[in-house]
Formats: structure tokens, sequence, C-alpha cells
């Protein structure tokens, strides 16, 4: 996988105490090259290694998207179940290591955040939106892939298992108000006042006690994945060796609707 990224496509921006990580690839929904996940990566890495920063920021720049989810092109790469194996892992190092940043991270969601997207938002501990944000991971529909078993145990815990099967088998995306009612996102604002509202928020959050923030975070991140997790290599192995996802993959590239067989 080619992980080199133009700085444009993610710009990390420090002011006073707030770290803030802008996804800018517009014309594209800002969806996520692997170069793009690894300098999310390295931001992650630079708000722990710096006291002064309290809080990190993510958001999407163009007003349409958050995150698109990954870029999709990219899976033309893949030759076979073991790329599938490798891209899910590291998608688990992903959302994990933005729910292990020791300071709060907020996500400022503006339109979609689906797929690699949603998985970036479930990292982020408070989750502000606009009206017309659109959450979800619509895969039965798009590229007949799946996801790890991590990330199934993440998603369930945040929307509940019911809701989290629901929204997959029927490939339709959340709303921000029904993503309020879950407790999925915290608040909704409208488009002209989130970039306000949210700095209002990390700006108070900023002020409070780094060490209780922290302990708080990773107190709930150890309950949370104090159970050991059954094996899921086989099942992501199957799916992404499938005719399926070669299918998902080549239709998208076609412009097409894919045709499933379930092999």
């Amino acid at each position: 996988m080619d992980k080199t990224v133009s700085a444009a496509e993610v710009l990390v921006e420090r002011e006073g105490p707030i770290l803030t990580v802008t996804f800018n690839r517009p014309e594209a929904r800002n969806a996520m090259t692997w170069g793009m996940y690894q300098r999310l990566n390295q931001a992650c890495e630079e708000v722990d290694a710096d006291d002064a920063i309290r809080v990190m920021v993510l958001k999407g720049a163009g007003g349409r998207a958050f995150v698109a989810g990954t870029d999709i092109s990219q899976f033309t790469q893949f030759k076979g179940p073991e790329d599938g194996l490798r891209y899910e892992r590291e998608g688990d190092q992903r959302t994990g290591r933005i729910g292990r940043v020791k300071k709060p991270v907020i996500a400022q969601i503006q339109g979609y955040a689906v797929g690699g997207g949603f998985g970036i938002a479930c990292g982020a501990d408070i989750r502000i939106a606009t009206p017309d944000a659109r959450f979800g991971a619509p895969i039965a529909k798009t590229l007949g892939n799946c996801l790890s078993m991590r990330n199934y145990a993440r998603f369930a815990a945040l929307i509940g298992p019911s809701l989290l099967k629901e929204i997959i088998f029927t490939a339709r995306l959340l709303s921000a108000q029904e993503a309020l009612g879950v407790g999925y996102v915290h608040e909704i604002v409208a488009p002209e006042l989130i970039e306000a509202r949210v700095r209002e928020v990390a700006e108070k959050v900023a002020t409070h006690a780094p060490i209780t923030l922290w302990a708080t975070k990773e107190s709930l991140r150890r309950l949370q994945e104090a159970q050991p997790l059954p094996e899921g290599d086989d099942i992501v192995a199957r799916v992404y060796g499938s005719a399926d996802f070669k299918e998902g993959v080549r239709a998208f590239v076609d412009k097409r609707a894919p045709q499933w067989t379930g092999k």
C-alpha cells in the first residue's frame, strides 16, 4: 500500500491548547488514502507527546463530508485475502489509536461520516454534528466487504448491535437526529455555527484537569476492551478473498451496480 500523502490532504494546525486535524480532499468528499491515515496516526502521536496540547479536533473540509470512507480506488491494488486482513488490522489500529489518544478528541461532523469516516468518528470522545450529517457503513451495497471483529464490537458498543445490524443489512445511513437519539451524536448545530461551537467546547474542556480527563477516558477504554474477542481472521479472509468483493471493486471502478453471487 502506497502511504505517501500530500501535506495539503491532511492539515494539522495548532492554536493554543487545541490541535486541529482537517481532512482536506473536498473534491473526493475527503475519502481517505493510505497516506492520509498514516498522517492522522502521526497527529495522534504529536498530541500525546505535547503536554501543552489539551484537546484534539477532527473535521473535514468543504462542508459536504467529514470523511466519506476510504478511497475505494485503492482496493484495486488488493490481490487476495491477506490484503484484506492487513487493511482491517490497520483499520483496528486507526480507530483504536484515536481512542487511545491521552487527550479528549472532538469530531466536528458535517455531511457524510461513512465507512472509514464512521470509524474515525467512532474513535472520538465527543461528536458534534450539523443537521445534514449522515453516519454508517453501507458495505453490503458498495464493496461487499466486512469490518474487523474489533470494529464490529466498537460500533455495537456505541449504537447497539441491533441497530448496527439493521443499518448494515439495509445499507441505510443514520440521520443526525437519529444518531442524537441513540447517544452517538452529542449535539446538533447549524452549519454556520458549528465551527464556533466546537471551538467553545474544546476551549472549555482544555481548562479542565488533564489527569482526570485522561483517567476517565483510559478507564472507560479498558472497561470496553476488557473482554477478549473471538478470532475473526477467518471471516475477514473469506470476505476479502470472495468473488463478491472483487465484483464490488470492479463495479465501483466501472460505475455500475454490482451483481452479487454470494461466492
